[in-house]
C-alpha cells in the first residue's frame, strides 16, 4: 500500500458555441483538477471563462489543455508541425487561459496537453522537448512551478530526467478508464476494448493504481506504473456515476486520501 495523495483529474470546458458536450457542473464537485480546454481541440473564450469561474466554485485546482490546432478532430489527429509551432501553440493556448484565470482571480496550476500532442510527447522527443520548451518559458515570470502532466508509463524516471534538463516538473497520469497495453503505455481508441465500459473495470483499474498494486495489462500482464494524478472522462454514459465512485475510493479507500 501507499500513502501517496492521489488527485482526481478529468477533462473540462470541451463545449464550443452553442454545441455542448460533458456535464461539466455536475463532475466539477467531485474532482481535485480540472483540465480546460484551451481553444484548439475545443472551447471558446467564454466557456473558458465559464470552466474557470465553476472550478473556483468549488475549489478546484485549474489545468490547462492545449492540443493540436484541430476542432474538427477534436485534437485526436496528430499534426506535423515543426518544434517551434509545437511551442508557440502550447505558450499561446496556455497564456489565453491564464489571462481569463487573473481575470477571475485565480491562476494555471499545471499544463496537461490533449489527445494527438498529448500521445506524441511520449513517441516523439523533439515533441516532448518543444512542450518543455513552452513551460520553461511561461513559468520564468512566475513565482512557482508550473508542472507538465504526462501518461504515466514504467519509465517515468527517464522521462523525469528529460524534463529536468528544461527545469520542468512532471506530473504523471494514470488513466482509471483506459486499458494499457503490455507495453504500459494506454491502448490506441482503434480497437473495440480500449476504453472500459462497465464501472466495476474502471474502479477496479483505480483501486490498483491508489494502492500502488500493479494493474493488469489487455496481455494479462502485471505493469507496476507509479502515477501523481488519475484521469476519468466525463463523456461516457454513467460518467457522473462512475466519478462519484472513483472520488469515494480516493478519499475512503485508505490507500490514498485525495
Amino acid at each position: 500500500m501507499t500513502n501517496k495523495t492521489i488527485h482526481l483529474n478529468a477533462d473540462i470546458g470541451e463545449s464550443f458555441g452553442p454545441w455542448q458536450m460533458g456535464a461539466d457542473e455536475l463532475i466539477m464537485p467531485h474532482i481535485d483538477w480540472a483540465n480546460v480546454a484551451c481553444g484548439f481541440h475545443a472551447s471558446d473564450p467564454l466557456t473558458m471563462s465559464t470552466t474557470v469561474k465553476l472550478a473556483k466554485k468549488h475549489g478546484v485546482r485549474i489545468g490547462a489543455h492545449p492540443a493540436y490546432p484541430d476542432l474538427v478532430g477534436f485534437g485526436r489527429r496528430h499534426m506535423a508541425c515543426k518544434p517551434e509551432e509545437i511551442t508557440a501553440l502550447v505558450q499561446y493556448q496556455v497564456g489565453a487561459l491564464q489571462a481569463i484565470a487573473q481575470g477571475h482571480g485565480g491562476s494555471v496550476h499545471y499544463v496537461k496537453p490533449h489527445g494527438a500532442l498529448y500521445n506524441d510527447m511520449l513517441s516523439d522527443g523533439a515533441t516532448f522537448d518543444a512542450v518543455c520548451k513552452a513551460i520553461k518559458a511561461l513559468q520564468n515570470n512566475r513565482a512557482h512551478a508550473l508542472p507538465l502532466m504526462i501518461m504515466a508509463t514504467p519509465d517515468n524516471d527517464a522521462w523525469q530526467s528529460r524534463a529536468e534538463e528544461f527545469g520542468v516538473q512532471l506530473l504523471f497520469e494514470g488513466f482509471a478508464d483506459r486499458a494499457y497495453d503490455d507495453d504500459g503505455r494506454i491502448r490506441s481508441r482503434r480497437y473495440d476494448d480500449a476504453v472500459y465500459g462497465a464501472d466495476e473495470d474502471i474502479v477496479e483499474q483505480a483501486r490498483r493504481f491508489s494502492c500502488g498494486d500493479s494493474i493488469i495489462s489487455v496481455g494479462g500482464f502485471p505493469l507496476d506504473i507509479k502515477i501523481d494524478s488519475l484521469c476519468v472522462h466525463g463523456d461516457s454514459p454513467n460518467a457522473i456515476s462512475t466519478i462519484k465512485k472513483l472520488r469515494e475510493l480516493l478519499t475512503d479507500s485508505g490507500c490514498a486520501n485525495a
